[in-house]
Formats: structure tokens, sequence, C-alpha cells
């Protein structure tokens, strides 16, 4: 197949009801050459690597090194065919691949960076509360995408400050979906592991996860770092007395205590599900909660308001207070 023509991708389709997708396949000598002979690394994991690349055109995109220990093609193409179905604004898009003896996903980019580095950069310009609210109701839209609208769903995603990329409008986008777009080191595991035994575990995982991710939002604090400190904290009685304490001293005062409140609020729900085998269909109630208490509007979130209800979603108003 040429570089550069789009290939329509029949990836082992057995059911009619499954749309063809349409993506770039690019070869080896591209990659090399867009990614200056591989040495524009942006990370590295047991997985593979991630390179920053520009092709013909001035087009900047993201290329990961998929490093599967069989070199099964099958498992790569069906991979391939769930990430180039997703379509979200808080998803980042597979635009493309490279398959041969090395295998690539090329992602779009995006281009303001990951969220890590805007939270502990001194030299960046402090995120304030609005976008720090925006950040998280948009994961929050992400996840219910995931797990409500996709089909089959999906639950393979890693949510982290690392992992949360945010574009020139300050609206995050999840760049670990999937089990090879995933930057994390559970490929092998997942693969191994018995189905239902895995997806109870990552089910409460993923809600772990936002609530470690909006802990971090609101202290400016690493959970990488300070994880079990903030869990502590968050699981004690006593730390609404103490919330305002812990905010990010780079907010000043700049905030609202009662969408404070509400954040918060979340997170520890969010904690606590982690045991929960079917947390995941706890991420409409979150999502809803989150626009209602940070009073995002659906212009402003970037939702038109028509979709919001447009599906009969689980009833757990019990869960979180009003």
């Amino acid at each position: 197949m040429n570089d550069g023509l789009f290939v329509k991708i029949k990836l082992l389709l057995r059911s009619r009801t499954v749309p063809v997708i349409f993506l770039r396949r690019f070869s080896y000598k591209t990659i090399k050459r867009a990614t200056n002979d591989f040495n524009r690394v942006i990370a590295t994991s047991s997985n593979g690597t991630s390179y920053k690349a520009r092709f013909e055109g001035d087009h900047a995109a993201v290329v990961k090194e998929i490093h599967l220990i069989d070199q099964e093609d099958d498992f790569f193409y069906r991979e391939v065919q769930l990430l180039g179905r997703l379509n979200h604004r808080h998803v980042v898009s597979l635009t493309g691949f490279s398959v041969g003896q090395k295998k690539f996903l090329i992602f779009e980019n995006v281009e303001n960076g990951s969220l890590k580095e805007h939270l502990n950069d001194p030299l960046r310009t402090p995120l304030n509360w609005r976008i720090r609210l925006k950040i998280a109701v948009g994961v929050a839209a992400a996840l219910e995408y995931l797990h409500f609208f996709c089909d089959p769903p999906v639950y393979h995603v890693s949510i982290s400050s690392n992992t949360i990329m945010l574009d020139e409008n300050f609206d995050a986008k999840l760049s670990d979906v999937g089990l090879l777009g995933s930057g994390s080191d559970q490929v092998m595991a997942w693969r191994t592991s018995s189905s239902n035994e895995t997806n109870g575990q990552v089910y409460g995982n993923i809600m772990y996860q936002l609530g470690l991710l909006i802990l971090e939002l609101i202290t400016g604090q690493s959970s990488e770092k300070t994880g079990p400190d903030l869990i502590q904290w968050i699981e004690e009685s006593c730390f609404p007395t103490s919330m305002d304490n812990m905010i990010d001293p780079d907010l000043g005062n700049n905030y609202d205590s009662r969408e404070l409140k509400g954040l918060l609020a979340v997170a520890r729900f969010c904690i606590k599900s982690v045991d929960k085998p079917n947390a995941y269909n706890y991420t409409p109630q979150i999502y809803r909660y989150l626009q209602r208490k940070v009073i995002l509007s659906p212009t402003e979130e970037g939702i038109p308001p028509i979709l919001i209800c447009r599906r009969r979603l689980p009833s757990k108003r019990h869960l979180l207070p009003s």
C-alpha cells in the first residue's frame, strides 16, 4: 500500500453492523523521517515509546510505537479498529497507523501538552479555577461516552494528570485509551487475566483514578507523590473543615467554596467506589452532578444541550449529596 493513501480497515469484521472505518496507513520510512530518526521522544514505557512527529505539510502528531510480545497482527488490527471508531471532543483521536516489523499508532497532536506539565511547571501560568472545573467535567464526559455511548463499551482507560492532554482552549482530552493506545504498563496483564475478575477491578480503578485526578486539580499536589496522603485526608470525617487549607496556593482566594465542596464530594465518592464491581454505572451520575454543581452550562462545556438527556441512564440520585 502506497504511503499517504487511506486504507479501508476491514479488520476482522464478523458483524455487518460494525461500520468500516478509514485511517491513513504510514510507511516505516515516513514515520522515521517525521520523528527525526526517532529522536523526538516524549515518553517511554514497557508498552512502547511515544514520539513527537511532524509530517509533510507541517502536520504535527504523536507517534506511539507498540510492543507486542507475540506480535499478533490480529490483536493489533482489532485495537486499531476500536480506537479509530472513537469520536469525542474529550478523547484524543487516532489518525493513522503503521504495520510491519514494527507497529505504530498515530494520534492527533494536542497543543497545550499534559495537565501534569501545567500543574508542576513553575514557569507556566497557573490554571485558574474555571479551567480546572472544565477539565474535571470534560474527563467525566469522556468516561460517560466511553462507557455508555460506545459499542462495545470501552473500559480500557487510564486517568492521571500525565494522560490528560489540554488543547488550545484548555479542554481536556483523554490520551490513554485502549490497550495499545495506552502509555501504561497494563497491556499484557489485561490480555492474560480472566475477563470477569479484570473488569471488576478496572471499573473501580477508573473511579479511583478520577477521584485522585480531582484532588490533584484542587490541591495542585502530584498524586504520584502524595496520593496516600490525599486519600487519607479525603477519607477523614473532619476533611470539610480543612478543605480551604488544601487548596492549591497558586489559586489564592480565586475559587468558589460551594463549587469546591461539590468537587470534593465527587472525589470522595469516586475513591470509595474502588471496590464496587459495577462502578462504571456511576459515570453518568457523576457527569451530571459535576455539571450541576460547578455551573458549567452545556454551551460552555461544548456539548449541544439536546445531547445531554439523549439516553436514559441509570438513576442513582441517592449516591451523591444533592
